[in-house]
C-alpha cells in the first residue's frame, strides 16, 4: 500500500494540493518563528528574551491552529477519494492496508511541504527579525541564525502533525464495506473540553487577573483561540442550527434557497470544514484585535513594562499569520470541497436547473457557511474580549469602533464568495451528460 501511496502522489496530485499547501504554510510559520530561538541564542539578554517570547507565544498558537487545519485538510482530501477507497476495498484491501496507504501519502506530502516551505521560512524569519528590531524589542547587532531548531521543529512538528492526522482520518476511512458510520462522538468530547479550557481561560481573566494589566492577555488571548477550536468542533451541528433557523426566508427566495438548504442539510458534515476556517479566522482575528484595542485606550498615558511592546508587536504578528494562514486555508478547502461537487452539479443541471439557479444555491451555501462561521466566531472571540474588558477596563462591554470587526466579517464573506462562485463557474462548464458519462 505504500507503492500505491506513491503511485498515487505521482498521478494523482490534484486530491493532495490543498493537504500540500496546508502542511507547506504551517512548516513555514514554524521555521519562522522557530528560526527566533535559534537567533536568541546568540543574542545579548534582553534581545534574547524578546526574541523567545516571540517565538514561543507565536509557534506555539501556530502549532495549534496548523495541526487542526492539517486535520481539516487531509480529511477533505481523502473523502474525495471515496470511489478510489472503495474500489480498494472491494478487490480486497484490508483496512489495515488502506491506514498503511493513508497515513503514507500523509507523511509524504509532509515532508515535501516542509522541504519546499525552508527558503519561505528563512525569508519569512527574516522579516519578523527586522519587525523585532525596528521595534527596539531586538538590536540592531542581532544576527538572523536560521538553525537546527528551525529545521526540527519545521520538519519534526508538520510530519508528525500529518501522521497523527492521516491515522485518525485513515481510522475513519478505511472502516470495513457496510460498517455502521462512527458516531462523531469523540469530536463532541472534545469540543466539549476546549469549550471548558477556553470558559476556564475566561474566569481566570476576569477574576484572578483583574488589576493585573497587560498581564491580562496571558490567560484572556488563549481563551479565545480554545473557544474557536472547541466550536469549530461542533460546526455541523452549528451549521444544521442556523440553516433551521434561516431555512424559511432562505426557501422563499425560490429555486435556489430550496436548493441550497437540501444541499446543506444534506452535506452538512462535508459543508463543516468550510465552516472551521471562517469560524476561527472570525474568532483569533476578532478576539485579538479588540484586545490590544482595550489594552491600548487603557494604557493611554501610563507607564507600561518593559515588555509591553513585544506583547502589542506579538498580538499583531501573530493576527497577521494566523490570519493570512486561515485565509489561504479557507480558499482550499472551499475550492476543493466545491470542485468535487461537479457531477453533482452535472446532474442538477440533467433534473432541469440551470447555471444561473446554481450559481445562486451555492452563494446562499456560501451565505449560511459565511454567517455559522461568523456567529461562532464571534462567540468565540467573547471569551477573549468581555473577560479582558472586565479585568482591564473595568466594564463588560468595552467602548471600542466596531469598523475593525465590520472589516473582519467583509474579509470572510469576500473570500468565501471569491472561492465558492469561482470553483463552481469551472465545475458547471461543458455538457453535463460527458460529466456523468464520465463519472
Amino acid at each position: 500500500m505504500i507503492s500505491v501511496a506513491l503511485r498515487n502522489l505521482r498521478h494523482r496530485p490534484g486530491g493532495f494540493i490543498a493537504t500540500f499547501l496546508t502542511a507547506f504554510l504551517g512548516a513555514t510559520l514554524l521555521m519562522a518563528f522557530a528560526s527566533l530561538l535559534d537567533t536568541a541564542q546568540a543574542a545579548d539578554s534582553a534581545s534574547a528574551e524578546s526574541l523567545s517570547t516571540t517565538a514561543s507565544v507565536g509557534g506555539g498558537w501556530c502549532l495549534v491552529i496548523v495541526a487542526f487545519a492539517v486535520t481539516s485538510t487531509l480529511s477533505l482530501a481523502v473523502r474525495q477519494r471515496a470511489g478510489q477507497i472503495t474500489l480498494l476495498r472491494r478487490v480486497g484491501a484490508t483496512g489495515r492496508q488502506l491506514r498503511r496507504m493513508i497515513v503514507g501519502e500523509a507523511a509524504a506530502v509532509a515532508l515535501v511541504a516542509a522541504t519546499v516551505a525552508i527558503p519561505f521560512g528563512l525569508a519569512l524569519g527574516r522579516v519578523l527579525l527586522e519587525l523585532l528590531r525596528n521595534t527596539g524589542q531586538a538590536a540592531s547587532s542581532v544576527d538572523y541564525v536560521f538553525g537546527p531548531i528551525a529545521f526540527g521543529v519545521g520538519f519534526g512538528v508538520t510530519l508528525l502533525g500529518s501522521v497523527i492526522a492521516g491515522v485518525a482520518t485513515a481510522r475513519r476511512t478505511a472502516a470495513p464495506l457496510g460498517a455502521r458510520p462512527a458516531r462523531p462522538r469523540l469530536r463532541r468530547i472534545a469540543a466539549v473540553l476546549f469549550l471548558a479550557i477556553g470558559a476556564n481561560c475566561s474566569v481566570l481573566t476576569a477574576t484572578l487577573m483583574d488589576g493585573k494589566g497587560i498581564d491580562a492577555m496571558q490567560t484572556a488571548g488563549q481563551a479565545g483561540i480554545w473557544a474557536a477550536i472547541g466550536l469549530a468542533l461542533l460546526a455541523p451541528e452549528l451549521l444544521r442550527l442556523v440553516t433551521a433557523v434561516l431555512g424559511a426566508p432562505v426557501r422563499a427566495l425560490g429555486v435556489a434557497g430550496e436548493l441550497a438548504v437540501l444541499t446543506v442539510h444534506s452535506r452538512a458534515r462535508q459543508l463543516a470544514g468550510t465552516v472551521m476556517p471562517v469560524l476561527i479566522f472570525t474568532g483569533v482575528a476578532t478576539g485579538t484585535v479588540y484586545m490590544q484595542a482595550i489594552e491600548n485606550a487603557a494604557s493611554a498615558g501610563q507607564v507600561e513594562p518593559d515588555y509591553a511592546q513585544d506583547v502589542k508587536t506579538l498580538n499583531y504578528v501573530v493576527v497577521g499569520m494566523i490570519t493570512l494562514f486561515v485565509a489561504i486555508m479557507l480558499i482550499n478547502t472551499l475550492i476543493a470541497a466545491t470542485v468535487r461537487r461537479r457531477q453533482e452539479f452535472a446532474q442538477q443541471r440533467l433534473a432541469g436547473a440551470t447555471r444561473g439557479q446554481l450559481f445562486a444555491m451555492v452563494g446562499i451555501e456560501g451565505l449560511l457557511v459565511t454567517v455559522t462561521g461568523a456567529l461562532g466566531g464571534t462567540a468565540a472571540a467573547m471569551f477573549t474580549i468581555l473577560p479582558f474588558g472586565s479585568a482591564r477596563a473595568d466594564r463588560i462591554w468595552p467602548d471600542e469602533s466596531p469598523a475593525a470587526y465590520v472589516l473582519i466579517l467583509a474579509v470572510a464573506v469576500a473570500l468565501t464568495a471569491a472561492a465558492m462562485l469561482g470553483a463552481t463557474r469551472r465545475s458547471v462548464q461543458g455538457p453535463a451528460t460527458e460529466v456523468v458519462r464520465a463519472a
